[in-house]
């Protein structure tokens, strides 16, 4: 996306908002407002991470091993595509950013770039099937 002149994923107040959920605060009205904690850039490269392994396994619970064993691009395209529902129905409200980043200036702007980079999931999904058949 850099590429494109969009900034790169920065994913410190993402991990804010683990680091907070850890202490029992799961809801803020404002996450960038919340109060910094210690290791919250790399809680929020690592549940990314984590998060994205299980979006995987789910790909594989749904699609079964004969996809594993013969890849096609649309249940995996489907899979990177409809995660985008958690980051903008649970992430982003419960980060103070309203339902799919409403409250954010250049909230169309985020959705896209966030739209792109799930079906950039979806298409690495498939191609992590391809060249582990």
């Amino acid at each position: 996306m850099r590429l494109l002149g969009f900034p790169g994923s920065n994913w410190t107040l993402a991990g804010r908002w683990f680091c907070h959920m850890a202490q029992g605060r799961f809801i803020h009205s404002s996450i960038a407002g919340a109060p910094c904690r210690r290791g919250e850039t790399l809680a929020g490269w690592t549940a990314h991470y984590l998060i994205g392994v299980v979006y995987a396994a789910v790909l594989l619970a749904v699609s079964g091993l004969k996809w594993a064993r013969d890849p096609t691009l649309a249940p995996a395209l489907i899979v990177g595509s409809v995660t985008i529902t958690a980051g903008w129905f649970v992430m982003a409200p419960a980060m103070g950013m309203g339902l799919a980043s409403a409250k954010l200036p250049n909230a169309n702007c985020v959705r896209a770039v966030q739209l792109i980079n799930h079906v950039v999931f979806g298409i690495g999904l498939y191609l992590a099937a391809l060249v582990s058949v």
